[in-house]
């Protein structure tokens, strides 16, 4: 280690290069805002990092009309409906005619892809694979961000505002002193079995299916490999289910009278995701301003994790354009409460969903008819449905 640290300014500094944090320099450096990223992974490990892949209008348009990419027009999928599985039996939502929007099938990992290659292709200043980060003098005028770079050359960031978008194991959050924020969270007595298989899709749109087995997720990545998910003890062990096991599994939890089958073939991927919902408020101290999983998680059943980042980003960015540009320091004020209004809706439609759709450990009969009943009323009535559509599709932009 390096006796002395470099010393670098910027206007902005940013921990974390996940879509998030690139995305937000992407936005400042079109308008002419400097700012350093730094991260503690390399850049093909978050590329080979599968996570959700539903991108809401509003997060599309923000990668294609910002140029970024256009690769989630062409390799994406668009869809205009989703399944609602119960009893056997299927109903669609259909997006389009309830609410006039649709959602696309895109992984998260190409949205990283995608911003990582613009920060390139802009120069942008992206420091992967550091460590030893921390941030320091978060209410001061000038905080900063030190760590120790991937040839082991000490750096400190010094900068006017400083972004923690380093997700809910990051060190931005943990560093505000915990008197000065509140945590709200809940954890989920449930967990999802997920898998990536080699297979053609099942479906030509999500089908979530609940059923007395619990809850399965049938989604996809590509033509040719398929994500899904299943309910399951938080504890469970990967180890413990093979190819024929699980499969079995998936089918008999969307099993019906239609003879829904799903397209099999090799597994080459197990993990099981536990998720819990969580809020910090406020979302900034001093001049530290968290985005993303920094701040708040949803459990991924109604797909707001990276579209509610986004969110984050629409509002934070053109408060700091404002702020550099102007000296207007209003946006910054308002950006907690602003962002803290959408991120609630989120978790309630997310807390709803899991619920509505998951069954609980020793659920007693009359929670799951009640539950039944609740899915009839969504899926039967124009009004229940266009609910479901606008809270997943994303609620209409101030």
């Amino acid at each position: 280690m390096s006796a002395e640290r470099t010393v670098v300014p910027t206007q902005v500094g940013i921990v974390g290069a996940g879509p998030a944090g690139l995305m937000l320099a992407h936005l400042l450096g079109r308008a002419g805002i400097d700012s350093i990223v730094v991260e503690k992974r390399d850049r093909d490990t978050i590329h080979a990092t599968h996570r959700a892949g539903i991108l809401e209008a509003a997060t599309v348009r923000m990668l294609t009309e910002s140029g970024v990419d256009g690769r989630v027009l062409t390799e994406g999928h668009e869809h205009e409906g989703t399944v609602l599985r119960f009893q056997g039996e299927s109903h669609r939502i259909d997006f389009q005619g309830l609410v006039g929007h649709s959602v696309w099938l895109y992984p998260q990992n190409e949205v990283f892809r995608d911003l990582a290659a613009a920060r390139e292709r802009d120069g942008g200043d992206v420091r992967w694979s550091v460590r030893d980060t921390e941030v320091v003098d978060l209410t001061s005028d000038r905080p900063g961000i030190r760590f120790t770079d991937a040839d082991g050359e000490d750096f400190e960031i010094r900068c006017e505002v400083l972004v923690g978008a380093d997700g809910s194991q990051g060190v931005c959050r943990r560093s505000i002193p915990e008197h000065e924020r509140t945590d709200h969270f809940v954890e989920y007595p449930f967990a999802w079995f997920g898998i990536l298989a080699e297979a053609p899709p099942s479906a030509p749109e999500l089908v979530y299916a609940t059923s007395e087995h619990g809850f399965a997720l049938i989604s996809s990545r590509s033509e040719s490999v398929q994500r899904m998910y299943f309910q399951c003890d938080p504890d469970e062990d990967v180890e413990d289910w093979d190819d024929e096991r699980i499969w079995a599994e998936l089918q008999r939890r969307v099993d019906g009278p239609d003879g829904l089958r799903l397209e099999q073939g090799p597994i080459f991927d197990r993990t099981v995701l536990r998720f819990r919902s969580y809020v910090c408020e406020p979302l900034r101290h001093g001049n530290l301003f968290l985005v993303g999983d920094a701040g708040h998680t949803v459990p991924p059943t109604g797909a707001k994790g990276l579209n509610l980042a986004f969110c984050d980003v629409r509002v934070l960015a053109p408060a700091l354009v404002d702020f550099f540009g102007t000296g207007d320091a209003s946006g910054l004020a308002g950006y907690s409460a602003t962002a803290l209004e959408r991120v609630w809706k989120a978790q309630n439609f997310s807390y709803w969903a899991t619920n509505l759709l998951h069954a609980q450990p020793g659920e007693h009969p009359f929670h799951r008819k009640r539950r039944l009943g609740e899915l009839r009323a969504i899926t039967t009535s124009a009004r229940g449905a266009a609910y479901f559509a606008e809270s997943y599709t994303g609620w209409p932009e101030d």
